[in-house]
């Protein structure tokens, strides 16, 4: 049963004291504890901060105007935050191979959501014998000009991009078999386990977009990776036909889910 405060003499009983009052001192309401398993949560923790601003910018407009100009500046406040972090919001995790790279490409994808492409970042895929792959396809496109596995690379602008016979990428005096090899390996584990879990096959193109140097072609296919400039990526994909339906997209992406998990724990 809850039981009423007995309050300092001269109060009634059940009047707070002047520790958690508004009105003694200037002092602030304390905001209320979560409890152990909200306060372990992200997204918990997120609302907690943004509702504890909220209050705090509410009773500092309160004071200097009215409760009503208070309360639309907390509510301002909150929408606010939600705008900003949406707008800023990433999905590559910060400790992620060339993640400066990846999340240009990503900003560039999220726009074509409206064309009827879903996307997936940082998707993990089983290592090779070799070592080449870090086991991870930086963004799998599904959409209605098909599915692709998108390798994004930050190299250093000062050194040229060229290709010998459409058989070699080099970057100045580097050979960057590696990265090719790194980028088909992905896209056929991506296309082996899409397969297994639909029951039809899944071509899966591998990609790579290289930000950084000047890529002296629009898109070239270098030992059946295609390879183009980081800012073209969502060209890339816009202007090729189309041979996926709607549902077919759905029932794709929904399959990667579930066949392809994130590489790195998530947070909100």
């Amino acid at each position: 049963m809850a039981t009423m405060e007995r309050g300092k003499p001269g109060q009634p009983e059940g009047h707070p004291t002047d520790s958690t009052s508004g009105g003694t001192g200037g002092r602030l309401p304390r905001l209320p504890r979560l409890p152990d398993d909200l306060r372990n949560d992200p997204r918990a923790r997120l609302w907690a901060l943004r509702l504890g601003a909220a209050v705090v910018v509410g009773i500092m407009v309160t004071i200097v105007t009215n409760w009503r100009v208070g309360l639309g500046a907390a509510v301002l406040a909150v929408v606010a935050d939600v705008y900003r972090r949406s707008r800023s919001h990433t999905e590559v995790a910060a400790w992620g191979k060339s993640a400066a790279a990846e999340r240009r490409t990503e900003r560039q994808l999220r726009s074509l959501t409206k064309n009827g492409y879903r996307v997936l970042h940082a998707r993990a895929v089983p290592l090779d014998d070799e070592g080449v792959s870090d086991g991870k396809i930086d963004h799998l496109v599904v959409g209605p000009s098909g599915v692709y596995a998108i390798d994004s690379e930050k190299w250093d602008r000062r050194l040229p991009v060229r290709t010998l016979s459409h058989r070699k990428l080099f970057h100045g005096p580097f050979n960057k078999k590696d990265r090719l090899d790194e980028a088909r390996w992905e896209a056929e584990q991506a296309s082996k386990r899409l397969s297994a879990k639909l029951g039809f096959e899944v071509s899966v193109q591998p990609s790579v977009a290289i930000y950084g140097p000047s890529i002296p072609w629009k898109v070239m296919r270098v030992r059946d990776v295609d390879v183009y400039a980081g800012n073209r990526a969502r060209s890339y994909l816009r202007r090729r036909p189309r041979i996926l339906t709607d549902e077919d997209v759905q029932r794709i992406y929904e399959a990667a889910e579930e066949a392809l998990p994130p590489k790195y724990p998530t947070t909100d």
